[in-house]
């Protein structure tokens, strides 16, 4: 009797188990089966993280202020490669990769393979859409792995819509991936938004609306003046330097800038002003618009990156009064951007990021100004004088190509027909590079595990080769130091290891994301690994960042 009544018993304390763990297992796979309506990534070309406190005090409540007051800051967020450059940034915020696995290791590159140089998104066996030039033979081909939007086409069975808006094409073709429904970007000869066959064979009606009204035009009469009355720029140098570049031509040094002169002729300038964000931000709202996205059953992605804020920086340098008032009026767009994804989507129906590709350098006339270090190195100069350094040794000529991403390229063909001896050859271009005034270290890139380098360049470095893509000898310039930009006289780079270049943003808001920050050491490539987990779908084929397990719900 006892015997029976304990089994009785252990059913009944069995069956109690299954009923209170079950509720928990369906609960938590319930949990997972929820998704926002909308996933948004925004990418500032050129922000370095300590914008978003240079003129914080500066921003209304609903920019940047809302992101950093109701979602998830990553403070000290690091790229972890290099060169730091546009391609390669957007490249690894979306794939969660870096250049040694997904290829792309700058902005353009020699192809070994293909001996030829080799834009990052070009793609010739596709045509342009919107107009008859060739500013739209482009396509994700030559990035290797997959994005967060194509993860996500996968998880639904390509039930999600990803769309790219940029005005630089490999700001919108890189980020949306392989699979993406479209990518959108601006074609300076005129003035229109375009596409590739890659993704379509005619505009949608919308896109083709939007280019007839000629937006670019309605700024351009605009000018461009201060925000605010220009001595409130505390944060800034003076309005005029001479260390700054001329974008809208040599008689325009200091504010306000006419731009009326362009209109109907000349749609580059348009990048260099603050209003190539909010013309790409107006794109963005009619995709989201017109696309439905965030309507449907499944979650859908939107690919924004603002261009104008690299564009400005490159002329006049962080530290000016155009860069300045740049954020001021991001800050403006970004907050009526959020506000209409809130009306369109839903507030607390989507989640967003926001990072940038890299920072910026400052100029090393404000450097030189001020007696802090830093000064300028000159590519074209190197080349020239080590390939007569190399036919004075040893007879050969134009044994170095050309530096790209801070990489020396040899011509091997020339040394094999020489029968030249390429270890000699190498360490005689090392010896005479380092006495380069602006170069820090230098070495055989094949060398780069037994050369003596600080850990963190040396990671940084090993994951940005690419052997096929990358070159021969590395060049590592001191910190301040930058390769001459333009006229090598006036505006700023970046692309380096150290923090000015290295050190971004990294916000999340809304769906999914708890309100507070870390100053743990974090890193963009996380950005991929942190949304395909609140997602539940699977991270990118090159993935090896790791999730903010603090910013998830």
């Amino acid at each position: 009797m006892k015997r029976v009544l304990y089994v009785l018993m252990g059913i009944l304390l069995l069956q109690t188990t299954i009923a209170q763990t079950k509720p928990a297992v369906d609960s938590k796979v319930n949990t997972a089966l929820k998704r926002p309506k909308l996933v948004v990534g925004i990418v500032v070309d050129q922000m370095r993280w300590d914008f978003l406190y240079r003129y914080y005090n500066r921003y209304s409540s609903n920019g940047f202020k809302r992101l950093l007051g109701e979602g998830f800051s990553c403070e000290n967020t690091f790229i972890p490669y290099t060169p730091t450059v546009t391609a390669a940034g957007h490249t690894c915020i979306y794939t969660g990769s870096v250049p040694a696995i997904h290829g792309i290791v700058g902005n353009d590159w020699y192809d070994k393979l293909a001996q030829k140089k080799t834009y990052c998104s070009e793609d010739n066996s596709v045509t342009t859409v919107g107009n008859e030039g060739n500013n739209g033979k482009q396509s994700p081909k030559n990035m290797l792995v997959t994005t967060i939007g194509d993860e996500i086409r996968l998880a639904t069975n390509f039930r999600s819509k990803v769309i790219g808006v940029a005005l630089k094409d490999r700001g919108s073709i890189l980020p949306a991936g392989h699979s993406a429904n479209a990518a959108y970007w601006y074609d300076v000869t005129t003035g229109n938004w375009i596409t590739s066959t890659y993704y379509r064979t005619t505009l949608p009606n919308w896109l083709s609306d939007y280019n007839t009204t000629k937006a670019v035009d309605k700024f351009y009469e605009k000018g461009w003046n201060t925000l605010y009355p220009i001595e409130t720029y505390t944060q800034s140098t003076s309005d005029e330097k001479d260390y700054e570049n001329k974008p809208f031509g040599a008689e325009q040094t200091k504010f306000p800038y006419s731009l009326s002169k362009f209109k109907g002729k000349n749609y580059q300038p348009i990048a260099a002003t603050p209003f190539g964000n909010s013309m790409t931000l107006e794109v963005a709202e009619a995709a989201l618009d017109n696309e439905q996205l965030g309507k449907g059953s499944e979650t859908d992605m939107l690919c924004v990156s603002l261009s104008s804020t690299d564009y400005v920086g490159h002329s006049f340098g962080p530290n000016s009064i155009e860069t300045e008032d740049t954020y001021l009026r991001l800050d403006k767009d970004l907050a009526n951007f959020i506000t209409y994804l809130d009306e369109k989507v839903g507030k607390g129906q989507y989640t967003l990021f926001l990072s940038a590709d890299h920072g910026v350098a400052h100029v090393p006339g404000f450097m030189k100004e001020n007696k802090l270090p830093g000064g300028l190195f000159s590519e074209n100069e190197l080349v020239a004088s080590v390939n007569a350094k190399l036919k004075e040794l040893y007879g050969i000529d134009k044994v170095v190509t050309g530096v790209m991403n801070y990489q020396i390229h040899l011509n091997h063909s020339v040394i094999d027909s020489a029968n030249a001896d390429e270890k000699a050859i190498t360490n005689t271009i090392i010896k005479y590079t380092e006495q380069n005034e602006a170069v820090s270290r230098v070495f055989a890139l094949k060398d780069i595990a037994v050369t003596a380098l600080n850990a963190k360049e040396k990671d940084m470095l090993t994951n940005g080769y690419y052997p096929n893509r990358s070159g021969d000898i590395q060049i590592v310039l001191k910190p301040g130091y930058i390769e001459a930009y333009g006229n090598g006289k006036a505006g700023t780079t970046h692309g380096l290891w150290a923090p000015y270049d290295a050190h971004i943003p990294c916000l999340f808001y809304g769906w999914g994301i708890k309100q507070g920050y870390t100053n743990r050491e974090t890193y963009m490539t996380d950005i991929a690994a942190t949304i395909t987990a609140l997602l539940h779908v699977q991270m990118p084929s090159g993935c090896v960042g790791k999730v903010v397990e603090e910013a998830l719900k």
